[in-house]
């Protein structure tokens, strides 16, 4: 495994939210926030560079762990981010997310990365691609509302049977 720094991010989005940047950080870092904008998963970071990160499915098991990276409340924070499905990690290598925030006048500025070990297919990118605009989105809407919307999206069946391809064991996907 080569430094983060040599990873390429695949995935990169941006969002303006009128939110002050400690709520924002705040939104990024706790799990009662995070069960409103991110599907009912609920996020628990241990808040020091080298603490634990845990994505815990709304049934409470863990759906993606990892480790922090950088933490620099509230302008910085990458993460590992391994989805625990059988053989992920083996067949695609790791996985870097990092938010950048920013004030942009009267709003702050937020900045998803997506970066890979190795570089990744479309196919194996497309779910990734289509989940996070929904999340951001949410949490732009919880932040500046106080209401989530829940965004109806189909299940991402490219991204599915290129895993599968690839020797990932999907639990639950379409077939």
């Amino acid at each position: 495994m080569t430094g983060y720094g040599d990873w390429a991010p695949q995935t990169v989005y941006t969002i303006y939210i009128a939110a002050p940047a400690e709520r924002l950080w705040d939104a990024l870092t706790s799990a009662e926030f995070s069960r409103d904008y991110f599907s009912g998963f609920a996020i628990w970071i241990e808040p020091r560079v080298g603490g634990a990160l845990r994505l815990l499915a709304p049934d409470g098991t863990p759906h993606i762990t990892g480790e922090v990276i950088t933490w620099d409340p509230p302008h910085k924070l990458s993460i590992t981010w391994n989805v625990g499905w059988p053989g992920l990690v083996e067949a695609l290598g790791g996985t870097l997310v990092s938010y950048t925030i920013e004030q942009a006048g009267e709003v702050v500025k937020l900045t998803m990365t997506e970066a890979h070990e190795r570089p990744l297919d479309d196919d194996i990118l497309s779910g990734g691609r289509q989940g996070w605009p929904a999340i951001l989105s949410s949490l732009k809407s919880l932040l500046e509302t106080g209401r989530a919307p829940r965004i109806a999206m189909q299940p991402p069946v490219k991204m599915i049977a290129a895993l599968r391809r690839a020797g990932v064991t999907v639990p639950g996907g379409p077939e």
